[in-house]
C-alpha cells in the first residue's frame, strides 16, 4: 500500500514551515506546490549523526604557555627588521 504525499501550498508552507519540517525529520515528506502546481519535495536528510562532541577546554592542564609567550623571537624579529638591505 503506497503513503500519499502532503502536498501544501506555498503560503501555508511558509506559515506552518518549522512544523512541516518536523514532521519531514519523522518521516513524514511533503510537497509544496504553487497555484496548484508541484514545486519541489521536502524529506529528511539522510545525514550521519555526530558520534564526538566536541568540548571546550579538552587539553586544559596539559599545556603550559610560557609567561614571556609575547615576546618569543622578538629578538630574531629585530634584527630582520633593522638589517640594512
Amino acid at each position: 500500500m503506497k503513503k500519499t504525499i502532503q502536498t501544501v501550498n506555498i503560503h501555508e508552507a511558509k506559515t506552518q514551515l518549522s512544523r512541516l519540517v518536523d514532521r519531514a525529520v519523522k518521516g513524514e515528506p511533503f510537497i509544496i506546490a504553487k497555484a496548484g502546481k508541484p514545486l519541489v519535495k521536502v524529506t529528511a536528510l539522510d545525514a550521519p549523526t555526530p558520534t564526538r562532541v566536541r568540548r571546550l577546554g579538552l587539553m586544559a592542564g596539559q599545556i603550559a604557555v610560557p609567561e614571556d609567550f609575547d615576546m618569543m623571537g622578538s629578538s630574531e624579529i629585530e634584527q630582520v627588521f633593522e638589517s640594512e638591505v
